[in-house]
């Protein structure tokens, strides 16, 4: 694995992230919204990951061939990426407001589905993977750096 691919397996980490933590976001700014232009409240989105198969490598033809996901002959990744966003269908909490515009019948409103604590700990965590990946490049990039130093003297 060359310092290159070192380099773009922690980009596609930090682009990830960064995916996750716009998502995480949104889900943190709706966490009010009762009515959406889809209709009903807010649900919380997800972003699933998948990793990145090396292309042209005897492990990723064999995988493709054979409908698995295998790891590459090296047993070296490409970094991952955005499989998906989905939504969350798990229905939220209803509160009992029967003047709110968006009551039902008996006067309850059915609020989003995003559980504050939990966006918030997911956050801290897309965080900390982002942060990790800046670190990786550093620490590629201050290789790189002295490989270079090395080949001077």
């Amino acid at each position: 694995m060359s310092f290159f691919n070192s380099l773009d397996t922690s980009a596609s980490g930090l682009s990830s992230q960064r995916i996750r933590m716009d998502i995480l976001a949104q889900n943190i700014a709706n966490v009010n919204t009762t009515r959406t232009a889809e209709g009903g409240p807010y649900m919380r989105r997800t972003v699933i990951f998948e990793a990145m198969q090396p292309q042209n490598s005897f492990g990723s033809v064999l995988a493709g061939a054979m409908g698995a996901n295998m790891p590459t002959a090296s047993g070296i990744g490409k970094g991952v990426r955005v499989r998906e966003i989905v939504t969350d269908q798990t229905p939220g909490p209803f509160v009992f407001d029967p003047g709110h515009p968006d009551a039902n019948a008996d006067g309850y409103v059915e609020q989003p589905n995003v559980n504050m604590v939990m966006e918030m700990v997911n956050m801290i965590s897309a965080s900390r993977s982002y942060e990790a990946n800046i670190t990786a490049m550093n620490v590629t990039r201050a290789m790189i750096n002295r490989t270079f130093e090395i080949s001077t003297r």
